[in-house]
């Protein structure tokens, strides 16, 4: 059905206005960017002369058996978990820079520590995860090279546009308090503190945590979250085995990033075991300095400090 002529007409005029004041805006804009882009071009220049350091360790997840929990940090929000032989992969982030893409040129911010390991190096991944579409936890060079008939992917709700879903076995979007089952792995979306748009327009992205299930284990994925009592709805009489939670980013973005210390109290809210933190060391997104998250969570953490079972890029855990 058409719109209204009277539709069609206030349309017009609103193009109409918004170019104008596209044109007198012009000149302003221009002038800015004079001003902004010597600064702009020596930081990009920086950046691009800045190497990037190698990561402390390489996980061999090709070798881990088919039996038992195990996972790694592969750097930022990037975690290969293998639950009784099921692969999952978390916010998989694997370029040198995020950001927006050019063709083969990517715009963004550049990591401060390579991945731990690249697709190549991993085994097979039943399942993608993905939290929300933001350019540090949705990486689209990335997802693209794990394009594969075998693997299924699930993501936010209005987000599967941004994938190729023909090149995976399936996408499934979850809004909070949906399940779908995959293979083995039950998995449940749940409200989180953060939001969704990749772009300053398309606010109607959203974004989630995650609670992994698969025959007795319980995983958390909180993806990108602020302070929530939602961790606190995921308690139940079987324990959670980990908690995989964001620890980085707080200053000056507590309003959207929890810090360690809320972080902590979180996975303790949920009935977490153990907690692997994330979102942290790899690239530069706040001020607090690049090892102040994981020292704050370990002093937070206190005599209970074993529970923190990962702190380094690459490292491993088993259980």
């Amino acid at each position: 059905m058409g719109e209204p002529s009277g539709y069609r007409q206030r349309y017009r005029h609103a193009r109409s206005a918004t170019f104008s004041g596209h044109l007198r805006r012009a000149p302003e804009t221009a002038k800015f960017l004079r001003r902004a882009a010597p600064a702009f071009f020596r930081e990009i220049s920086k950046e691009y002369a800045r190497p990037i350091t190698p990561a402390p360790y390489h996980p061999q997840a090709r070798q881990w058996p088919e039996c038992g929990l195990h996972a790694a940090w592969l750097g930022h929000s990037t975690v290969l978990l293998k639950i009784d032989g099921f692969t999952i992969l978390t916010d998989p982030v694997f370029s040198p820079r995020v950001g927006l893409n050019f063709g083969p040129v990517t715009i963004g911010i550049k990591r401060l520590v390579d991945v731990a390991a690249v697709p190549d190096e991993l085994p097979p991944i039943d399942l993608i995860l993905l939290s929300h579409a933001h350019m540090d936890h949705f990486d689209l060079p990335s997802l693209r090279r794990l394009e594969d008939p075998r693997t299924q992917v699930i993501t936010a709700a209005h987000t599967s546009d941004l994938l190729r879903p023909r090149r995976y076995a399936q996408v499934h979007e979850l809004r909070w308090r949906e399940t779908v089952q995959t293979g083995p792995a039950r998995v449940t979306a749940f409200e989180v503190a953060h939001w969704g748009a990749r772009m300053r327009s398309d606010v109607h992205r959203g974004y989630n945590g995650y609670l992994i299930e698969i025959n007795d284990r319980r995983i958390i994925f909180g993806g990108d979250t602020a302070y929530t009592t939602a961790f606190k709805q995921i308690r139940s009489s079987t324990p959670i085995d980990l908690a995989i939670m964001p620890i980085g980013a707080y200053d000056p973005w507590i309003r959207v990033h929890c810090n360690p210390e809320q972080a902590w109290s979180m996975a303790n809210d949920a009935g977490a075991e153990y907690v692997l933190p994330v979102h942290h060391q790899t690239f530069a997104l706040s001020r607090e300095e690049r090892l102040e998250p994981i020292e704050r969570l370990l002093r937070t953490a206190g005599s209970a400090n074993d529970r923190v079972c990962l702190q380094v890029i690459g490292q491993e855990f088993h259980q």
